[in-house]
């Protein structure tokens, strides 16, 4: 691909090295300027695949703008650091994160100094449209990246109302790991003649991924967690179905002098930002999570996806375990099942062709921890609301 040297020298100390198989497909059609539906796992370079060319047409057209819509705001912070990292040799490319949970003023403030890159959650752009503080009129690329969550999440008219503001004449680019009837609907009446480009099968999960699952209880659940992280090495992300839950394991983990952290819709984004830099860095290694706060998770060493409760939604089984074995490593699925899981544990293995992923029943052999130690108020750190190169 014939990048510009100063975009080239960027990857390099990003060390992206050689394009992954996604972004070999889909940057090429991206930067002739054709619409693009691109279907990958997660965990294969998607983000580089449309900030890329992205970049590389607002070098082109500097009186033009982008706008990147994410469904979480972990994912929007995600795409913001790549970004943040390619863009850093070229002082007139700028951008604005635009989050809930975030300070208004300060996104008014920065989107002053017309930023020509906008990563967006769509409520809170939303919110920048009708308070006309944010111009689309010259926003020539749109990137939906992961359009099947937003839907799931029930982003569909605001997105309808984005596309309202947005030029007519504009190239779009759509990202998604599941493609159902809505996502199909969302292609045909918001992107022009698209070519669709994919790396894998579509909503498999990856071979490096181990799966098992083990029968127990509601009553013996806690135990049967507690054997199997007391057996595992490196880091885990534990999923759970509801906030209460999360809070609930969490704490039941710190009593057994686990080092955890938990992250859900009911946190404060500080809190937010806190938990996900202390899982990063591994200081903790372990992360509960429900899925809409997860979602957007990009880190390498997970090793270990413990799924306490089943999804609600059978799709997304394949979003939570694409967490571990990222850019190829391996990495181990487990799922804790109660009876009342059985039939739905049935549809996710006949939907993704599961073989091999046993259905054992372990004797429940708890290790004694240490005693429990005293708790101490949490503190609450404050991350980055907005960015500029």
């Amino acid at each position: 691909m014939n990048l510009p040297l100063k975009l080239q020298s960027a990857l390099t100390a990003m060390s992206f090295h050689t394009p992954t198989p996604i972004q070999t497909k889909a940057i090429p059609v991206a930067l002739s300027g054709r619409d693009l539906v691109g279907c990958a796992q997660t965990g294969t370079g998607k983000t580089a695949a449309f900030c890329i060319p992205l970049i590389c047409h607002l070098l082109k057209n500097p009186g033009q703008s982008a706008l990147i819509l994410a469904p979480t705001r972990e994912l929007a912070f995600q795409i913001e650091d790549v970004l943040r990292q390619m863009i850093a040799p070229f002082p007139n490319v700028g951008g604005a994160l635009l989050i809930g949970g975030a300070s208004m003023y300060a996104q008014i403030k920065l989107l002053s100094r017309k930023p020509q890159i906008f990563v967006a959650t769509p409520g809170r752009f939303i919110d920048h449209l009708n308070r006309r503080t944010v111009s689309v009129i010259s926003t020539k690329i749109v990137v939906l990246d992961e359009a099947d969550r937003m839907l799931d999440m029930g982003f569909e008219p605001q997105l309808k109302e984005i596309f309202r503001f947005l030029p007519r004449s504009r190239q779009t680019l759509l990202f998604s790991a599941t493609f159902p009837t809505h996502i199909e609907n969302l292609i045909k009446k918001y992107l022009n003649d698209p070519v669709h480009v994919s790396v894998g099968e579509t909503s498999q999960p990856v071979e490096q991924v181990k799966q098992a699952a083990i029968q127990t209880t509601e009553r013996d659940k806690n135990k049967v967690l507690l054997k199997e992280i007391h057996e595992r090495n490196g880091s885990i992300l534990i999923f759970t179905r509801t906030k209460r839950r999360t809070d609930r394991l969490s704490q039941l983990l710190k009593a057994n002098r686990y080092p955890v952290d938990k992250i859900h819709g009911g946190l404060s984004q500080s809190q937010r930002n806190h938990a996900m830099a202390q899982f990063r860095s591994s200081k903790n290694r372990i992360l509960v999570a429900t899925d809409i706060a997860a979602r957007g998770l990009d880190i390498d060493h997970i090793e270990h996806v413990i799924n306490y409760d089943l999804p609600s939604v059978p799709e997304d089984y394949v979003h939570r375990i694409g967490r571990t074995a990222r850019a190829g490593a391996e990495g181990e699925a487990l799922s804790l099942l109660i009876p009342n899981d059985y039939d739905v544990w049935k549809k996710i293995s006949k939907l993704y062709n599961i073989e091999g992923a046993s259905m054992e029943r372990p004797a429940i052999d708890i290790p004694k921890h240490h005693k429990r130690r005293k708790r101490f108020k949490k503190r609450s750190f404050s991350g980055p609301s907005y960015w500029v190169s």
